[in-house]
């Protein structure tokens, strides 16, 4: 194995941007961050789009910030894409996950295709917003029918980079539109749903290189772009502290991502049912997982209040009721930007739960309710895969909301491990070193280099099981 090397991870978040430098040798692994920049999506016309022009430039802001690296990495979040014109031009904006465009045809899809075909094909949970819906709810507008590729986001910045097109795998597999099993395009289920097969680039591997970064960029150490777990849950993953296969782990940030690593996926009809999904992760594994609303709620909250005094805010609601007010964070409502307390205020009226008053009481009502979502998924996860957990690892953004952490310990009755809140970044440099020589093994010997490196802080259970198992029963859950 070689000496230390300087690498950059680049990961881009619903709400923010960021390029992250790391020096990673075996036994030492330090991270930093040399540029942070806002998402802020932009409305045209009634269409809400990404600005993945500004994105690009605050990646190239963030890469020269960096200094000279010997490679980079790039992680975002999954499902949207790019189209490019047979010249390699963008044709316009990537459309936002969270646009309308996409209302009612996820289940018109399913019944055409047929749900049951749909999920033993890709695994995938029934969401809005994946790829397969947004194309086909683009189906005869002038883009689509001129467009000659298309990327997903990591991918199309991997593009500009380099000129070198592919679909990383751990992204591709949240599109509604790879074969699980065989590991490639779903080209039967694209050609029924009237999707051209053509505009699908060839699949690469995390650990793969995908070529030096185009020169007349002038970006310092001519380094060169890495395949990483480009959907930022699949580095996330990585990035778990984990010892042993007996874990599940949260993903917890704009979206909690709730599951088990897997040797393989779970696609039986109760697993559908349930809706979990099955995606695609580094080396071979399965992210066996439900996608939860997570603390988007409460950004949105936050944003409506004008208020950025959150640890505030944290302490008032811990002194509020437990369970006064619960909601299912998955709840439609909740989707779109907008006003979330007025939304929660509503959702609580419509099921009869006491509607909050005060700012502490949203933010606990919230927190409780994640507590709970966390519970039923991690429960579940473990009965459909029949994978026992005897830890739960919280990472990402929610590892530093004390609060949330200590109720998700007590609503799952599980230890819960929290850290590092960079895990994705951490993931991403660590299959970067692993690909460039720098560090050797599987997944087991990456993990043990973060336990090395990072703080873990450890939570356990307290009681009230049945306190918790009456709140998950006001939602209509069955424990």
């Amino acid at each position: 194995m070689s000496a230390a090397v300087h690498l950059a991870a680049v990961d881009l978040g619903a709400s923010s941007g960021r390029v992250m430098t790391a020096r990673v040798e075996p036994g030492r692994l330090e991270l930093d961050e040399a540029h942070r920049f806002r998402n802020e999506p932009v409305r045209v016309a009634g269409t809400l789009h990404w600005d993945v022009l500004a994105l690009y430039r605050g990646v190239l802001d963030g890469l020269r910030a960096a200094g000279p690296v010997a490679s980079i990495g790039i992680d975002t979040w999954a499902v949207d894409y790019g189209l490019l014109d047979a010249s390699g031009a963008l044709l316009g904006n990537p459309v936002h996950y969270r646009d309308g465009r996409t209302d009612g045809v996820g289940d018109r899809v399913a019944k055409q295709l047929g749900a049951e075909r749909l999920y033993t094909t890709t695994g995938l949970q029934h969401l809005p917003f994946n790829t397969l819906y947004q194309l086909v709810a683009a189906t005869g507008t002038p883009q689509l029918d001129v467009a000659h590729r298309l990327l997903l986001i990591p991918d199309l910045i991997a593009y500009w980079l380099t000129g070198e097109v592919g679909a990383e795998v751990t992204n591709a597999s949240t599109t509604q539109l790879y074969d699980l099993r065989r590991r490639a395009w779903a080209t039967d289920l694209m050609r029924d749903a009237g999707i051209r097969s053509e505009l699908f680039p060839p699949l690469r591997e995390a650990g793969t290189l995908i070529g030096p970064v185009r020169p007349e960029l002038g970006l310092p150490g001519e380094p060169a772009v890495v395949a990483v777990g480009s959907h930022d849950t699949a580095s996330a993953v990585v990035g778990v502290p984990a010892t042993g296969a007996h874990f599940a782990y949260i993903s917890c940030g704009t979206w909690s991502l709730v599951g088990v690593e897997l040797d393989a996926p779970v696609l039986s009809e109760q697993s559908r049912r349930a809706n979990f999904t099955n995606e695609s992760g580094v080396d071979g594994t399965i992210r066996y997982l439900r996608n939860v609303m997570g603390l988007w709620l409460l950004q949105e909250s936050l944003r409506t209040w004008g208020t950025t005094d959150l640890p505030a805010l944290l302490g008032q609601a811990a002194r509020e009721p437990a369970f006064r007010s619960v909601v299912d964070p998955d709840d439609p409502a909740f989707l779109p930007p907008g006003d979330m307390p007025a939304r929660i205020a509503d959702a609580c009226g419509r099921t009869g739960e006491p509607v909050p008053m005060t700012p502490a009481a949203t933010v606990r009502c919230i927190l409780d309710s994640l507590a709970l979502a966390h519970r039923r998924a991690v429960a579940q996860a473990q009965l459909l895969s029949g994978r026992h957990v005897d830890a739960v690892h919280v990472v990402g953004g929610g590892a530093r909301n004390e609060l949330l952490c200590q109720l998700t310990a007590d609503a799952c009755g599980l230890p819960v491990l929290a850290g590092p809140v960079e895990a994705t970044a951490l993931g991403n440099v660590l299959v970067q070193a692993r690909a460039l020589g720098v560090l050797g093994g599987d997944l087991a010997a990456l993990r043990a280099e973060l336990r090395q490196s990072q703080q873990i802080v450890r939570y356990e259970p307290r009681g009230a099981e049945t306190a918790w198992r009456a709140a998950a029963r006001r939602l209509g859950w069955e424990d």
